[in-house]
């Protein structure tokens, strides 16, 4: 297999020196940790590559602390790599040139809700279902929801979005103001309270979506939304995927404001039947939600039932309680770790494309062809409301061919989506990756620009390096 140093062909590991253990060590006495376990646990994502581990974690409980890090690390030329709850995808919290894991997620403080402004003021460690249990009370929630119960720095330094994207947008939209610690240890503030500015330079979308290349959020400032008054959720099967997707993009060219359209290939729902002991039908499977008032909700799901009748849709079920509500989504986001059952001790290279709506049906399709034809198991999942889908190919670690054909597969599966006027990625981000894919989408210019924000922002390449581009 692959290892993480094949996609970040740079520099050597910058070790740490005995000045800088002993600053950080007299700093953060227990919360500076060496063990083997600690730094293995921070060196290892979701993703199907392999690295050494960081020379060690520092857990970190306020921006005071990550400041503190960063400037001693700085000072040293020492690797940075931020750490929230380690469910990246394309090796993101991979230490390849070495250095010091900064774990924010003892910084899960709710710091200021302004129910009235519908904000909220997080820590970065803060995870989205704290946040969500936290302010429940208040009737608001916030709803981007990638499936894992991911830190909201991280989804902020990864652009994340997820199942409710197709209504409430991503993390781009939804991030108002950031505090972030820079290069050089110094503390900024991006962005207010209000929800919009023009002033100067969008500092916080450059490092929203920045993967951790150009500082470390410690502090987010989020928008709300209001709870809405009637919520149902319905699932409904197909005989293939391409009828499935045809139905969305009926449901998203008609305008009807869902807010959230999932799809789950056979191979899926397979996966979560055996896991989660469901009894769905083993068919291709649309999961949505409807969010509104009793009547529109109704009118919604009348509207999306007819279209999905339109298109072949059978046994279309209902669950319009919590529980059954919730039931429903815990499959769905218990997806990637079910069909990881599917092969046992298997490692999962994972995509994430996304296409203009109308490009959807045969990006899907094809996709699910070629995996056949190469005989590679696999599942699909996809946020199709919004044109995002996921191929995840199971491939034996022990195998070097099946990796390269899972490569092949993904590599095509990507540029077919660039030339359809899509991207590499709709949420998982570059990381390790997906850097040359990068370079096909935006062009060397684009990504030239970067390498000089990079460069500028962070002289000594201290911040994540290796990540999105290399140097």
């Amino acid at each position: 297999m692959n290892t993480a140093a094949d996609f970040s062909p740079t520099l050597l590991p910058r070790l740490m020196p005995d000045a800088m253990r002993d600053a950080l060590r007299v700093r953060f006495a227990e919360r500076f940790v060496t063990s083997m376990a600690v730094r293995e646990q921070h060196g290892r994502d979701e993703s199907p590559f392999d690295a050494p581990p960081p020379e060690a974690v520092v857990f970190c409980e306020s921006t005071e602390d990550v400041a503190f890090a960063v400037t001693t690390a700085a000072e040293h030329r020492v690797p940075v790599i931020p750490y929230g709850a380690g469910s990246s995808l394309e090796g993101h919290l991979l230490a390849v040139q070495g250095g010091v894991s900064v774990d924010v997620s003892r910084m899960n403080r709710v710091l200021q809700l302004d129910a009235d402004d519908l904000t909220v003021t997080v820590q970065a460690g803060v995870t989205r279902l704290q946040l969500n249990r936290e302010i429940k009370d208040s009737g608001l929630f916030f709803p981007i929801d990638p499936g894992a119960d991911a830190t909201l720095g991280g989804m902020s330094a990864t652009r994340a979005s997820g199942t409710n994207a197709v209504r409430y947008g991503t993390m781009r939209e939804n991030v108002l103001a950031l505090t972030v610690v820079t290069a050089s240890g110094e503390v900024i503030r991006t962005g207010t309270r209000a929800r919009k500015s023009s002033a100067g330079y969008d500092l916080t979308r450059l490092m929203v979506g920045s993967e951790g290349t150009l500082g470390v959020i410690t502090e987010v400032t989020l928008k709300l939304h209001p709870l809405p008054e009637s919520v149902a959720a319905a699932i409904c099967s197909f005989d293939d995927a391409a009828a499935a997707v045809d139905t969305v993009i009926a449901i998203i060219q008609m305008g009807v404001p869902i807010a959230r359209c999932e799809l789950m290939d056979a191979n899926a729902v397979i996966a979560v039947n055996a896991h989660d002991k469901l009894g769905l039908a083993e068919k291709p499977m649309l999961l949505m939600e409807f969010h509104g008032s009793e009547a529109s909700v109704a009118e919604q799901a009348a509207t999306v039932q007819e279209l999905a009748a339109g298109h072949g849709g059978t046994a279309f079920q209902w669950a319009t309680t919590p529980e059954e509500r919730t039931r429903l989504w815990t499959a769905r986001h218990h997806a990637f770790l079910s069909g990881l059952q599917l092969r046992p001790g298997c490692r999962a290279v994972t995509t994430d494309t996304c296409v203009p709506i109308s490009g959807l049906a045969q990006a899907v399709t094809q996709a699910l062809a070629e995996a056949e034809a190469a005989g590679i198991p696999h599942f699909i999942v996809g946020h199709v409301g919004d044109g995002n889908f996921h191929v995840a190919y199971l491939i034996d670690p022990a195998l070097p061919e099946e990796r390269e054909t899972a490569e092949r597969l993904n590599r095509q599966l990507v540029q077919r989506a660039i030339a359809a006027g899509g991207t590499c990625t709709g949420e998982h981000g570059i990381g390790l990756h997906k850097q040359d894919f990068l370079v096909d989408e935006t062009g060397t210019g684009a990504v030239a620009m970067m390498r000089q924000i990079k460069q500028a922002l962070d002289p000594h390449n201290i911040m994540n390096p290796g990540k999105i581009f290399s140097l």
